[in-house]
């Protein structure tokens, strides 16, 4: 399944930290919800190390584990990919065009970033949309060079309009072999393709049905993720338990 790539063992403990309810695990728990899927305690040791020094996770006086604040930023994005904030479409579209000229290129690649997370699509350069059916937190950094307006929906076939915005049918392909990994016996290609659909979900434009494919599966690979980390919770309580 080339979707599929083998994930480090760094991968490994961050996907563990992203997906706890708390994202602050010990060692033991570390070490214990990675050996359920290959990776053995003396790897996972030196890898908590190396992720110390790199600024990646932060141990605290407990010898527990905590994301970063950059990481940190990225589990929040990843739970509001599981729970996107949803509000009744009207067939109106958000349309943000970027007004301020001279910035470097390091400040419109930062602003493409930022507009790409809020699920906006690119008409053209510097003009960016999406259907008003999110609940959108603007960041300052966008309004600060940007014009938003809300606006009817496009002359144009609105249903076209997306398809062209997105790749639309990639997506679907893409996620429809995570679920079926995931439906599988296989503990470490399960592990796999829940690391992977976290990613995938930051990508779902969170369309309305009325604009999406026939069987659109975002909202099954939503359920699927937020499954697989209940088993993170569930685990994490268990070996509480069994430390009581």
């Amino acid at each position: 399944m080339s979707v599929l790539k083998p994930v480090s063992t760094r991968s490994a403990l961050l996907t563990l930290l992203l997906g706890a309810e708390v994202p602050r695990l010990s060692t033991r728990e570390l070490v214990a919800g990675a050996s359920l899927v290959g990776f053995a305690e003396a790897t996972v040791r030196v890898a908590l190390s190396r992720m110390t020094t790199a600024g990646d996770v932060v141990r605290d006086e407990e010898g527990c584990y905590q994301l970063s604040e950059r990481l940190a930023a990225r589990q929040r994005r990843q739970e509001e990919a599981a729970h996107p904030s949803l509000r009744p479409w009207d067939g109106t579209w958000e349309l943000v065009a970027v007004t301020t000229a001279g910035r470097t290129a390091s400040d419109r690649a930062e602003l493409r970033t930022a507009l790409t997370e809020l699920r906006l699509g690119e008409l053209r350069e510097g003009l960016w949309t999406r259907p008003a059916n999110l609940d959108l937190a603007w960041p300052e950094a966008v309004s600060e060079v940007c014009e938003r307006f809300t606006g009817a929906a496009p002359a144009a076939d609105p249903r076209a309009l997306a398809a062209r915005l997105w790749d639309l049918d990639g997506w679907a392909a893409t996620a429809r072999l995570l679920l079926d990994a995931t439906a599988t016996d296989d503990p470490v290609l399960r592990f796999t393709a829940c690391a992977t659909s976290g990613r995938h979900l930051l990508a779902d434009p969170v369309l309305p049905p009325s604009l999406l494919p026939d069987d659109w599966p975002g909202d099954a690979l939503r359920a699927s993720h937020v499954a697989y980390k209940q088993w993170v919770v569930d685990m994490r309580r268990s070996l509480a338990d069994g430390a009581g």
